[in-house]
Order: structure tokens, then sequence, then C-alpha cells
């Protein structure tokens, strides 16, 4: 196999996690990536870098929203649901970096985290912040 396919089911991803094996699914529920396929992949029009799978936790949102960016309320114009606590999805590496600095930063699940990721976190920090894959 090797390769983890999207939320469509049709197209195969190629891309690395940061652990080195088949980017994975990170989110159908909300359908999260930047893509909006369910995998945390990116493209160069990505420039927020939304790589890194998280476990949204209610602390981490309100840090969102005192630092500009509420992701609570559902934006439907950019096919954004609204999170909650326990919601996985596709984040941007700074955003998280900045979050894990100030003691807020959300689980992180590894093996559908992009390795580009990488560019930003280092991966110890990231692996002290893993939870397990299947939920």
């Amino acid at each position: 196999m090797g390769r983890a396919l999207v939320a469509t089911g049709r197209t195969p991803v190629t891309a690395r996690n940061v652990v080195g094996g088949p980017l994975e699914l990170c989110s159908a529920d909300p359908l999260t990536g930047w893509k909006r396929d369910g995998c945390c992949d990116t493209d160069a029009a990505d420039r927020g870098l939304h790589v890194v799978c998280v476990i949204v936790t209610n602390d981490f949102l309100s840090f969102s929203i005192d630092a500009g960016n509420d992701l609570s309320t559902p934006r439907p114009e950019y096919l954004f649901p609204g999170l909650q606590e326990g919601d996985r999805w596709c984040l941007c590496a700074a955003r998280w970096e900045e979050a894990r600095v100030a003691g807020f930063a959300p689980g992180v699940i590894l093996e559908a985290t992009h390795e580009r990721a990488l560019e930003v976190i280092l991966l110890g920090h990231l692996q002290a912040h893993a939870e397990p894959a299947v939920s």
C-alpha cells in the first residue's frame, strides 16, 4: 500500500508525515485540510502552512480567540464549520508553535501531521504533545 487515501477515496496522498510514514487522514468530520480533503497536505498556495493535525481543546480555542483567530464560529463561506473540543483539525504550524510557547498547544496526531511542519516546529515538541492516531 504505502499511501493513505483522502476522505473522497479518490486521490492518493503521497506526502509524508513527521515520523516518516505516509500522511494519514486527519478528519473527515469536520472535513479539514487546506484542500478540504481530510488530510493536512499542503501546496504552494498554502501560505499559512495548515499541516499540523491537532485534537482541539477548549483552552486552545480560547487562546486562538485571544490571538485574533476565532476558530469556534462557523464560517460557511470558507467551508469552515466552527470547531469544538475534541474535533481534529489541520492547524497552521506557526499558530501551533505560538500556542505551545504560551502553554496552550493542543495534542497532535503525528501520523497525520505533514513533514513540512518540521520547517517551523521541532520534532521533539510535536512528540511531547503526541496523541494516539485512533480516536
